[in-house]
């Protein structure tokens, strides 16, 4: 059996501050290191063979801990960069409902219909990011691994594993710093944890807000 230990990146200002990040590399703030210390602290025994990373420094720097942990480097995979916003990229939440207030209706409403105006749409998101998420499930057999991406990626993926449509987008919650684990056995994924934040005891109070 191999297992996926899928974990969302700790926080940075722009989560806290409500603005949308895309392929901004923001990193980490002083919350998000200190999940990104918790993640490797509830992974310390598992065993972690290999640890697979976003190209941005919020993913790569959530990483280091565990990767210290087990004397391991993590590898940046270009299929788990944060989705492309486009022109939302550095506005906050309230500039783009003003701003773009059709289409954040439809964002909330219909995700999977949206095209974000000079960026992607989520199937293409997903389309890249499963590709390199079934990749590396092939060159890890019965092992077991730490991929750290974004949110947007970690709810696409989360669908793709389920084999259901992105119109589920918002049915599923995707904290920062939190852990996914999913068991791919015989050929078919098995969803076994989802939005785990327990190990975020006495920091996830400070990250307290909207699934952004």
């Amino acid at each position: 059996m191999t297992k996926i230990y899928l974990a969302r990146h700790g926080q940075t200002e722009w989560n806290k501050d409500l603005m949308f990040r895309g392929r901004k590399d923001i990193p980490l703030n002083e919350t998000g290191n200190r999940e990104a210390e918790a993640i490797a602290h509830a992974l310390e025994n598992k065993n972690i063979d290999a640890i697979y990373t976003s190209p941005l420094k919020r993913s790569i720097q959530t990483g280091e801990p565990t990767a210290n942990i087990f004397g391991i480097k993590s590898v940046p995979i270009q299929e788990f960069i944060d989705i492309d916003y486009g022109e939302w990229e550095g506005l906050t939440f309230s500039e783009v409902q003003n701003k773009y207030r059709d289409q954040y209706a439809l964002w909330e409403n219909k995700p999977e219909k949206v095209k974000f105006p000079g960026g992607e749409t989520l199937e293409e998101a997903r389309k890249r990011s499963f590709k390199g998420f079934k990749n590396i499930i092939k060159n890890n057999t019965d092992k077991s691994i730490l991929i750290i991406p974004h949110r947007v990626i970690n709810k696409i993926l989360l669908c793709a594993i389920l084999g259901i449509g992105n119109s589920n987008f918002w049915r599923i919650r995707q904290d920062t710093g939190c852990i996914n684990l999913i068991e791919y056995t015989h050929k078919i994924f098995i969803l076994a944890k989802m939005n785990d934040t327990c190990h975020l005891k006495g920091i996830a109070y400070k990250t307290a807000q909207q699934d952004f």
